[in-house]
């Protein structure tokens, strides 16, 4: 479809861009949409390789399309939110009516990823110290995983595809993660963003991301939230149903029907829109005060500082795996 945005894919570390096969499968051969996975240089097994790296290849694929007048919306996950969200500088629309209508980045899909902040690196607001999933390796140049893979990022898939997903793994330089904050951007506050959260992540809790979103919000980001019940890795473990979100953002972001209705697949209620209902007191503990909390530390211009100055670091991992088991302990209840 000529007329509907090209879609560019940034996965997050560790990651190739081949885990978006199945997603970008169906989007193309059941939708008609263009897709554009890339690979990111700190992915590659070159210890040198930085976050502004990782930049200029998401650059690179969002300006071959742009260029010959395409409109974009990127799509990123994890890390790669940092990457997708600081690509997009320079790539949107500018408020001048006089200029084309065509050629930007019109929006962003972010997938189990926080909100980038202009000017901080990805472990800045983190003080530099790696969570409990992974550690430093000095001698190497990379981020070793601690936690094992298939319980990190692939816990609801079948063990032999869970497996498979760990043997694609490859590594990830520190020096993405660690430096590079001069070139982080906040590209979330220029253009609309559909958030896909993920309730049963063990890599980046829920609470965390509701928080993140209720920041973005009260820092002025137009997000729209959904959620599912998935692992970190939602475009491998529900395909069909992150390509149904997927197509839902576009067709926001452009006004048009995006794909072919009588192929869309995936269970609607799969998807469920976090929001605090007066009727139903357990989503106040749920999403209305991790949304609350957030547009406070929002107010207050901290962001992802607040948390990592207000828990120590063996306090935070405490608290979020304790608020993960809680919530699923409600979300149960509540079913």
């Amino acid at each position: 479809m000529p007329d509907l945005p090209t879609l560019v894919f940034v996965p997050g570390s560790w990651h190739r861009p081949t885990c978006y096969d199945k997603v970008t499968k169906i989007l193309h051969e059941q939708h008609g949409l263009n897709c554009v996975s890339i690979t990111l240089p700190s992915t590659t097994g070159n210890p040198a390789a930085t976050f502004k790296d990782d930049i200029d290849a998401a650059c690179e694929a969002i300006s071959s399309e742009t260029t010959q007048g395409r409109n974009v919306v990127v799509l990123a996950h994890s890390y790669g939110g940092m990457v997708g969200n600081s690509a997009i500088k320079g790539f949107t629309r500018p408020q001048d009516a006089s200029t084309p209508t065509t050629g930007y980045v019109i929006g962003l899909v972010l997938i189990a990823t926080g909100f980038t902040l202009t000017g901080l690196s990805f472990m800045d607001p983190f003080f530099g110290h790696p969570p409990p999933s992974w550690r430093v390796n000095s001698e190497t140049g990379y981020a070793e995983l601690v936690t094992p893979p298939r319980e990190l990022f692939y816990h609801d898939l079948p063990a032999e595809e869970a497996e498979f997903w760990v043997s694609q793994l490859t590594t990830q330089s520190l020096k993405a993660l660690f430096e590079g904050g001069e070139h982080a951007y906040s590209g979330w506050k220029d253009v609309p963003v559909w958030y896909i959260g993920t309730v049963e992540d063990r890599g980046l809790p829920v609470l965390a991301q509701r928080m993140q979103v209720g920041m973005a919000r009260e820092m002025g980001g137009s997000v729209e939230h959904r959620e599912l019940q998935t692992s970190h890795s939602p475009f491998l473990s529900q395909p069909d149903v992150t390509a149904r979100i997927i197509l839902e953002a576009v067709e926001a972001f452009t006004g048009k029907e995006a794909g072919n209705e009588s192929t869309i697949s995936g269970r609607g209620d799969a998807i469920s829109v976090p929001m605090a209902r007066l009727w139903q007191p357990f989503t106040w503990f749920r999403f209305g005060l991790p949304l609350a909390f957030g547009h406070v530390v929002g107010r207050s211009g901290k962001v992802d500082m607040a948390f990592a100055i207000l828990c120590p670091r063996h306090v935070r991992a405490s608290l979020l795996s304790h608020s993960t088991k809680v919530l699923a302990i409600m979300d149960h209840q509540i079913a």
